[in-house]
């Protein structure tokens, strides 16, 4: 099975502009992705997809290829979708892109559906949220599963109900990283866009409500996102301390 990882990134954030080449330890975000997917052995090759000539350069500096897309895309899957469509692969990651400290055995983990049964269409992997002001957070688009753990429902809302006076035993977010059959990635952008996926802002609903299934994979491996500033200087204090950046730190 051909595995290829693809990171979509533009320049263009409202929270924080230029994020994909903002340094930490002295290298751009994108790169401390890339190298640290590209430890696991699964994939064949990891590359860039983005609408900006920066970034391009960027990439190809530290040995990354880089696909121009259109800078018409609201969504990073749809900007994967057409870089892999210049490609060849079974499976297609899409890498989330602001995620400097990833690490590669999250991989293993997202692409298990892949390897237990065939057809498997989609996988996406998903962590425990463990307080109310987690819970309660719009940012984290929660999901419920069904007893197989595919996937029911996405929201920013907390859901299941807590109306009921039941206490759900587990809480769950999409990490949004995810991995996708390359016929269903491709069948993805030409699907219509749908109701719920516009009332939660998640593209992943436009599958669901599609008919496709959405295999979830619980993981305890923590990221560090970075989605401000802040969070820029938070990834710098850890990755000074890093073991898997001083394996490529002198690279």
């Amino acid at each position: 099975m051909r595995i290829v990882g693809i990171i979509p990134a533009r320049m263009a954030a409202s929270r924080f502009p230029g994020k994909p080449l903002a340094r930490i330890a002295g290298r751009t975000m994108i790169e401390h992705v890339f190298r640290r997917s590209l430890m696991n052995p699964r994939f064949s090759e990891v590359c860039v997809a983005t609408c900006d000539e920066e970034i391009v350069r960027a990439s190809e500096a530290f040995g990354c290829r880089a696909i121009m897309t259109s800078d018409a895309h609201q969504r990073g899957t749809d900007r994967v979708a057409e870089a892999a469509s210049r490609l060849h692969a079974d499976v297609f990651v899409n890498i989330q892109g602001d995620e400097p400290l990833i690490q590669p055995v999250i991989f293993d983990e997202l692409l298990r559906p892949f390897d237990e049964a065939a057809g498997v269409e989609c996988s996406n992997l998903m962590a425990e949220l463990t307080t109310a002001d987690e819970q309660a957070n719009l940012n984290n688009v929660k999901v419920v599963v069904d007893l197989r753990g595919r996937a029911l429902y996405f929201s920013r809302e907390p859901i299941p109900s807590r109306r009921m006076n039941v206490t759900p035993r587990h809480v769950y977010r999409q990490i949004g990283i995810y991995a996708f059959r390359a016929d269903v990635l491709a069948a993805f952008v030409r699907l219509p866009q749908t109701p719920h996926e516009q009332a939660e802002s998640c593209d992943m609903m436009r599958l669901i409500e599609h008919g496709y299934t959405i295999h979830m994979v619980a993981t305890d491996t923590l990221l560090q996102s970075v989605d401000t500033p802040q969070d820029l200087r938070e990834a710098e204090r850890l990755m000074a301390q890093d073991p898997l950046f001083a394996s490529y730190a002198e690279a």
